[in-house]
């Protein structure tokens, strides 16, 4: 019961967190984590990497590392660049991604509502799924130049310092939301003691207005707002809605008096068109027992 117990935890986390705690699980399949470890050191601004950065990045021996890369562009998921002998992220790893959007379907609903509000305000609304401590943008639509912060489907974000995050995690029952905050502090003790009480406060704006403020807490230059979406019990997914504008394009009040109540509104309405229940009730038996 105790391993069953703990899964929650090991499954959000990245999978070299995951590969650490596993020396003692006669059933983990060590080489396939490893294998996943090295994909998972792919990411924006460090797409081409060579063997013995891998093995720098992911602390795996560059012998192994050598194995697994060779073995992974055979199959497609890396691809070799033989000019610079380095690999990048293959055709095939995205693959991967699409059962899991696909089953998304209130993506498309959301698309054309989201795009129009991106484009009223004149910067980004995307839609975010919770992962361990951070949100993967799943949606996002943006209207002519957004600031230094281009949101695409895939990429993640911190939980604690944002707007989405704090929206997110308002969705969860507290046992669940209990566990997020002991990851979150467990993974950066400093991150968690600098913005603990800023995401507090978001969970509360959620659960009293129906959204939450970010005040350039991510990036300085982006103020943004969220909403709660909705919790899935069935596939144990929460979602969150985002907006995110230029902080010079902000009149004064404008984001809490305008932009929160209008992000509020379209996850109403994506929720009634989707048929998804509301964050109400979690948001009530939240706020209750944070008292």
């Amino acid at each position: 019961m105790a391993k069953t117990a703990s899964r929650p935890t090991r499954a959000s986390s990245s999978a070299a967190a995951v590969l650490a705690s596993s020396a003692d699980d006669a059933a983990f399949a060590t080489t396939l984590a490893k294998g996943l470890v090295v994909l998972e050191a792919f990411k924006a601004g460090a797409s081409l990497l060579g063997n013995m950065e891998l093995s720098t990045l992911t602390g795996i021996p560059r012998p192994t590392v050598a194995r697994l890369t060779h073995t992974l562009a055979e199959l497609g998921y890396l691809r070799y660049d033989s000019e610079r002998a380095k690999y990048r992220v293959g055709a095939r790893a995205l693959r991967m991604a699409h059962p899991l959007l696909a089953d998304m379907q209130f993506r498309q609903i959301a698309r054309p509502m989201m795009q129009e509000l991106a484009q009223s305000v004149r910067g980004t609304v995307s839609i975010g799924l919770l992962d361990g401590t951070s949100m993967i943008y799943v949606e996002t639509a943006r209207s002519g130049h957004v600031g230094p912060h281009v949101p695409d489907v895939g990429m993640p974000i911190s939980v604690v310092m944002t707007a989405m995050g704090r929206a997110a995690a308002a969705t969860l029952p507290q046992a669940e939301a209990a566990l997020l905050e002991q990851r979150m502090a467990g993974e950066d003790a400093e991150l968690w003691s600098a913005f603990r009480d800023r995401y507090r406060a978001g969970l509360a704006q959620c659960a009293s207005r129906g959204f939450c403020t970010c005040w350039g807490e991510y990036i300085a230059s982006i103020h943004a707002v969220a909403a709660p979406l909705f919790h899935s019990g069935e596939t144990n997914q929460a979602f969150s809605i985002n907006c995110g504008i230029p902080a010079f394009r902000l009149q004064p009040g404008q984001l809490e008096s305008e932009i929160g109540p209008r992000i509020a509104a379209l996850a109403d309405s994506i929720r009634a068109v989707a048929g998804a229940a509301g964050p109400a009730e979690t948001q009530k038996q939240n706020k209750r027992a944070r008292r």
